[in-house]
């Protein structure tokens, strides 16, 4: 979740300036680290109310959480007196519009280090939620209930998202209230480095979505999609959603990418509070014509690119879309996957290979297939669990050059990578065991130290 910085308050005077945004991002190859998102599905734990969604208010409460992690450090974000993140040097816990509780973490340069974090997290998350009577699932779609039973929680630029979604795409109030996401974020050292690597992501994303799949279950009803999640993104907003073409085509991606930022509708303007806009109104015309007699800073720049959702998102840094949240183990894996694939050149390479083939028209189609499919679709012929499989080792590969004491936190992904089982497949073999028994699932399917007792 973005959060927005009001003293970037520097007035954007041309689209000179929107480039240097992206241009003075880079950094040389000895100070790039890898942070890590990720997104926790909360439930009521036990009781008649087990695998209830938490709504903000109340003892048992987002907001009482909140309060927990406040009391042990950091510094609260509040709006309309509810506290909405809790910044903590480099890292932020942040709520989603469903309740889904975040964690962006400090980037690091050793992986090993991410995994410490998320240790040390998931215990003062544990003893938080123990006291509240909460647990949290390791899966990527809010698997109880239906889309209309999940408490808003209250942020104002949720409130203008939730008007605008349901005008631009069939999915995107899904999106927000019921999925779970675990994100890498990487650096580049300039525009030719960001555009190599935003290639070689877009080239393989629909590998990563089949790799980290964890989101079969639909209104407590197992379904045939490994990734319902990025099924659902298929149909959120098509206008800032999915595959870029001009990543395949163009070097000036820095110019490309604000191209595309710029003719994009802007969802509100910041000013002390979230405005909604008019439809249609992009960040070009407030660029030239200003709002209200207001006209762009630097930090609206910034919140703009934060509702832009293409499946690699560029910022000052790049981030990593694609993925399912899962178990513990492959949240921590993403990290040291990514920096394998974008750091080392010769990873690089070879992933951007194992797709090169494929028109436009065929990567459309093969991320409309995967999100169903998983490891069967196809792509130029060959099964993506091939693919996956040869991307996992170009990955280990890759870190082994470069961090080779990352390499054992690949091991949850060459499992899966091997044995074709993934953790939907699991999830699914889970909820057929326990159909019908919220509690039992609940228990089944709660992350280790976030389960109930635990």
């Amino acid at each position: 979740m973005h959060l927005v910085d009001e003293h970037d308050a520097v007035p954007v005077r041309s689209t000179d300036d929107l480039l240097a945004y992206f241009a003075t991002a880079g950094k040389p190859a000895t100070e790039w680290r890898v942070g890590t998102e990720h997104e926790l599905v909360g439930v009521t734990a036990g009781g008649s109310a087990a695998g209830e969604p938490p709504g903000y208010d109340g003892p048992h409460g987002i907001g009482a959480l909140f309060q927990r992690f406040a009391a042990r450090g950091g510094t609260p974000v509040t709006e309309d007196g509810h506290m909405i993140a809790l910044s903590r040097g480099d890292a932020q816990l942040t709520i989603e519009p469903g309740g889904q509780f975040e964690l962006a973490a400090r980037p690091i340069h050793d992986d090993r280090d991410f995994v410490a974090d998320l240790q040390a997290y998931v215990a003062e998350l544990g003893t938080a939620s123990r006291e509240l009577g909460l647990a949290w699932l390791a899966i990527g779609m809010r698997p109880f209930g239906g889309r209309d039973d999940i408490p808003w929680m209250p942020k104002q630029r949720y409130a203008v998202m939730r008007a605008y979604m349901p005008t631009v795409g069939t999915r995107g109030l899904d999106m927000m209230l019921r999925t779970a996401t675990v994100q890498a974020n990487l650096d580049f050292a300039d525009e030719a480095d960001a555009a190599a690597k935003l290639r070689c992501l877009y080239s393989v994303t629909s590998m990563l979505t089949a790799l980290w799949a964890c989101s079969p279950i639909v209104d407590e009803r197992v379904t045939d999609y490994q990734s319902y999640r990025a099924w659902i993104w298929r149909d959120t907003d098509p206008a800032r959603a999915g595959l870029l073409p001009f990543v395949f085509e163009r070097d000036d991606v820095f110019r490309a990418y604000t191209e595309w930022a710029l003719d994009a509708p802007m969802y509100f303007l910041y000013r002390g509070g979230y405005q909604p806009v008019a439809a249609g109104f992009t960040f070009r015309r407030f660029l030239h014509e200003g709002l209200g007699g207001e006209h762009a800073l630097l930090a609206d720049w910034a919140l703009h690119l934060s509702t832009l959702f293409p499946e690699g998102r560029l910022k000052r840094f790049i981030e990593v879309r694609g993925c399912d949240c899962g178990s513990l183990a492959m949240i921590a894996a993403l990290g040291p996957m990514t920096r394998g694939l974008l750091y080392d050149p010769a990873a690089r390479t070879a992933a951007i290979a194992l797709t090169a083939k494929l028109s436009f028209a065929e990567r459309q189609r093969l991320a409309d297939d995967v999100p169903r499919l998983g490891f069967a679709a196809r792509a130029g012929g060959r099964s993506v669990g091939d693919l996956a499989a040869e991307l996992v080792a170009i990955a280990r590969d890759g870190l082994s050059r470069i961090a080779p004491a990352a390499v054992p936190l690949l091991a949850p992904v060459e499992a899966i990578a091997a044995s074709r089982r993934t953790q939907a497949d699991h999830v699914a073999a889970v909820w057929r065991t326990h159909a019908g028994d919220r509690a039992a699932l609940v228990r089944a399917l709660a992350h280790p130290g976030l389960a109930p007792g635990a």
